[in-house]
């Protein structure tokens, strides 16, 4: 079984872990009704994408 020799820092630990950690996602405002939404992706509240009418809400 492995053992460490050394106690591994807080320094190394931690830029181990840089990765581990939560993101929000970027949000853009709707151009119809200004709700934010995920860019590139039909917004929820009112159906449209691109100043087009996709999805009657």
């Amino acid at each position: 079984m492995a053992v460490p020799k050394r106690k591994t820092s807080k320094k190394v630990k931690n830029q181990r872990r840089t990765h581990k950690k939560l993101h929000v996602p970027g949000m853009v405002a709707c151009s119809n009704c200004g709700e934010l939404t995920k860019p590139h992706h039909v917004c929820r509240a009112c159906g449209q994408y691109d100043g087009k009418q996709v999805v009657e809400a």
